[in-house]
C-alpha cells in the first residue's frame, strides 16, 4: 500500500516557520518600539519562505490590535484564532492580497463554475493561466480598499506577491501608495529580485532580506513535509537545493535527485562517456517543459558546484557561461532543446 505523502501547506495556512529568526526579531522590535515602518520589502531567493513570513507578519499585526505590546515576545498566532481563520479563508476585511489575476478567459471559467454550483479543484486552479503582470486596475482597487476605515480601527494590510510581477504602470501606481500611505496602513512587498525594482520603490521600504536556509533547516523541513524520505535522500536533496525549501520540495516531487545522479554518472566518465547514455538522459529531460527547465536548473547547479571543487575553475566557469548562453539561445531562437542539452553535456565531459 502506497504511503500517503505529506503536503506543505500554502503560505497563508503555514504556521511553522524556521530559519529566519533575525528577520522576525527585527520586525517584532519595530512593533514593540512603536517604530513600525508603513512599507516592508521582503526579499530572498524563491522558495525560502518570503510569503509564509508575510502572512505571519500580517496575522500577528491583525491579532494584536489594541493589545499591550510589551507582552509580545513572538510572532506566533494560533491557527484557531479568529484572525487566522479569516485570513485563511480570504475573508478578513482588513487584509488584501495583490497578485497576478487569472486571464479573462480563465476568469470566465471560474465564474461559470460558481454559477453552475461547481467547485474547481486545487489542481484545476493551479493549471489555469494567469496574466503576465499585476495590472494597474488591480492596484487601483487597492486604493479603494485603503480608503475605507478598518473594522477595528486598527491596521489595514496589503500583501503584494510579488512586486516583481508589476509592469511600469502598476509599479508606478503602487509607488504612489508607498509615497503617501494612509494612516495605519502596512504594505508587505515580496520580491525575488529586488535589484530589478524601481529604486524609488526600494527606498520607500524597510528591508527584510531572507538569507538562504542552511542545509540543517532544509533537512528539518523535508522531514516534516516529506516524512517518507530516507535520511540519505533528505541529505542529498538538502545539499543541492541552494537553501530553498520550495526548490527542495520541487526536487523531491520531480525525482530531481535521480536525474542529478544520472548527470554525475555521465560526466564522471569524462571523454569516455557513452553517447547512448547522453541521448537517453536528454530524451528523458525534454518530455515536457517543466522537466526541461528542471534539468536546466540542475545542470547549472552541477557546474556551479564543480567550479568550487575544480582544480581549473576558470575552464569550468567558461563552460558554465557557455551553458547559460546556449540555454538562452535555445529559448530565444526556438532551437532544439534536446540538442542544446546534448551539446552542453558533451562540452562538460570534455573537461575531464
Amino acid at each position: 500500500m502506497e504511503t500517503e505523502k505529506s503536503v506543505a501547506p500554502l503560505p497563508r495556512d503555514n504556521y511553522y516557520f524556521l530559519g529566519h529568526d533575525d528577520a522576525e526579531q527585527l520586525f517584532l522590535n519595530a512593533w514593540r518600539n512603536d517604530s513600525l515602518h508603513n512599507s516592508w520589502l521582503i526579499s530572498g531567493i524563491k522558495g525560502v519562505g518570503k510569503a509564509t513570513l508575510a502572512y505571519r507578519l500580517a496575522r500577528f499585526i491583525l491579532s494584536n490590535v489594541g493589545k499591550d505590546k510589551t507582552n509580545c515576545s513572538s510572532l506566533d498566532v494560533s491557527p484557531d484564532a479568529p484572525v487566522a481563520k479569516q485570513m485563511s479563508s480570504g475573508s478578513h476585511p482588513d487584509f488584501k492580497v495583490l497578485e497576478r489575476d487569472y486571464t479573462d478567459t480563465e476568469r470566465k471559467k471560474i465564474l461559470k463554475a460558481i454559477k453552475d454550483g461547481e467547485q474547481l479543484s486545487s489542481a484545476e486552479l493551479k493549471d489555469m493561466k494567469k496574466s503576465a503582470f499585476i495590472r494597474v486596475d488591480d492596484v487601483r482597487n487597492i486604493n479603494e480598499f485603503l480608503s475605507k476605515r478598518s473594522s477595528q480601527d486598527g491596521w489595514r494590510i496589503v500583501l503584494v506577491d510579488s512586486v516583481d510581477d508589476m509592469n511600469t504602470a502598476s509599479a508606478n501606481a503602487i509607488l504612489k501608495i508607498l509615497e503617501e500611505p494612509p494612516h495605519k496602513t502596512l504594505m508587505l512587498l515580496i520580491s525575488h529580485n529586488p535589484g530589478r525594482l524601481l529604486p524609488t520603490i526600494r527606498s520607500r521600504c524597510a528591508k527584510l532580506e531572507l538569507k538562504p536556509l542552511n542545509e540543517g533547516c532544509v533537512a528539518s523541513l523535508l522531514r516534516r513535509y516529506r516524512p517518507e524520505l530516507s535520511e540519505a535522500e533528505i541529505k542529498k536533496v538538502a545539499s543541492i537545493s541552494s537553501g530553498s525549501i520550495g526548490k527542495a520540495l520541487n526536487y523531491v516531487d520531480n525525482q530531481a535527485v535521480r536525474r542529478y545522479d544520472s548527470l554525475c554518472k555521465i560526466v564522471s566518465s569524462g571523454k569516455n562517456f557513452k553517447t547512448a547514455d547522453v541521448l537517453e538522459f536528454c530524451a528523458d529531460a525534454v518530455v515536457n517543459e517543466d522537466s526541461y527547465y528542471l534539468t536546466q536548473e540542475l545542470l547549472l547547479k552541477f557546474l556551479s558546484e564543480l567550479i568550487k571543487s575544480s582544480d581549473n575553475p576558470i575552464a569550468i566557469g567558461a563552460t558554465w557561461e557557455n551553458a547559460v548562453k546556449t540555454f538562452s539561445e535555445a529559448d530565444g531562437l526556438n532551437m532544439d532543446k534536446r540538442q542544446a542539452l546534448m551539446n552542453i553535456i558533451v562540452d562538460i565531459c570534455k573537461q575531464f
